[in-house]
Formats: C-alpha cells, sequence, structure tokens
C-alpha cells in the first residue's frame, strides 16, 4: 500500500564515487610500477653505441664513475685501490659474475683502464661496459 505524498521517484545512480574510486586505483598501480624498476648503478650520462647488447648472468655487481672521477661499487663509495678485494668479496663463492662499468662520458680513458684492469685480476669477474643507444 503505497501514501499519497510518496511520488515515483527514479532510482539514480551516482557515478562520482565510482570515479573517485578509480583514479584512486589508477594511482596506486603508477605508482608501484614506479618502484618496480631497478637501477643498478648511480646517474650518469653514458656514451653511446649502436653495437650494444644486453648481457644476461646470473650476478650482476656495477661500477659507477661520475662526471668528476668519484667510483661506487653497488652505490657504495669505494677507490681504485680496494676495487680488487671488494669484487672478491661480491663474488665470493659465485663462479662468475658480470661486472658492468657505468663511466661518466666524460672520465677520462686512463680512469676507466685502470678500473678495467683491477677487474680483470678477479677470478669469475665478467667485464661488460654500459652504454646507451643513440
Amino acid at each position: 500500500m503505497r501514501l499519497p505524498d510518496e511520488a515515483d521517484i527514479p532510482a539514480q545512480i551516482n557515478i562520482l564515487p565510482m570515479i573517485d574510486v578509480i583514479f584512486a586505483i589508477l594511482t596506486f598501480f603508477i605508482m608501484s610500477t614506479l618502484f618496480l624498476t631497478r637501477s643498478e648503478g648511480l646517474p650518469v650520462n653514458l656514451p653511446s653505441a649502436t653495437t650494444a647488447t644486453q648481457q644476461q648472468v646470473p650476478m650482476r655487481i656495477t661500477i659507477t664513475v661520475d662526471e668528476q672521477g668519484a667510483m661506487s661499487i653497488n652505490r657504495e663509495p669505494s677507490t681504485v685501490n680496494a676495487l680488487g678485494e671488494q669484487l672478491r668479496t661480491l663474488i665470493g663463492s659465485n663462479s662468475e659474475a658480470l661486472v658492468i662499468i657505468n663511466a661518466d662520458e666524460k672520465v677520462g680513458h686512463g680512469q676507466v683502464v685502470t678500473i678495467m684492469d683491477q677487474v680483470r685480476q678477479v677470478k669469475g669477474a665478467k667485464l661488460a661496459i654500459s652504454t646507451q643507444k643513440p
């Protein structure tokens, strides 16, 4: 039974809260994917090479040399003199590891060669130089 003062009001769906929820979910997914990217070294301006290929090895160690010549191993500050011992410690019982040199394009050739020489003296260390495609 209906009362006479009740009018027939059609049902309405308010979509504004639904839009808010969708934008909140979208923001969550965008923010979470930003944290999924893996940064292996410190930001430097890499030289470009058209023949660059990506290497697949189970263990990677990144040596970064910035524009001022400061060196770090896996984002930890280091020196050229301590490089060999630190690499031996990081490689440990693994049979091999890929050591990637991220040297800024303005770093002197001599410093990169010195680092390469130190890496070659460590058993099980494979050497790679990081570049970017032009």
